[in-house]
């Protein structure tokens, strides 16, 4: 279920900024148990304070639906990736695109052959 799905997200998220659902309900102005009703996706925000949540998790709405909406969820992990890369030396940062290029043309069914 989405509702399900969408919620963890959000409950991990919340977590991982150290936030209470008490915490997080006080700095959206709504109910702790409509934090928990959402975060066990027993019920789905309305456009306005899904916003608002993602808004205060400081996060994407990407994050909060990566693994609901397919391409949104290749381009997250895709950018997520590349921020994981930015801090490795320039050989290794090469050297896993090297290794992604070969995977991708092996997927294509192109063997590239190596000088």
């Amino acid at each position: 279920m989405i509702d399900k799905r969408v919620g963890k997200r959000i409950k991990e998220r919340r977590e991982q900024l150290g936030l209470t659902q008490e915490q997080f309900a006080e700095k959206l102005g709504v109910a702790t148990n409509y934090i928990s009703t959402i975060e066990r996706g027993a019920s789905f925000p309305r456009y306005e304070k899904l916003v608002a949540i993602i808004n205060a998790l400081d996060t994407s709405a990407d994050a909060v639906f990566c693994d609901v909406v397919v391409r949104s969820s290749l381009e997250y992990k895709s950018c997520a990736l590349l921020e994981q890369m930015e801090d490795l030396p320039p050989e290794d940062q090469n050297r896993i695109l090297e290794t992604l290029d070969f995977l991708v043309q092996q997927a294509r069914g192109i063997r590239k052959t190596v000088p």
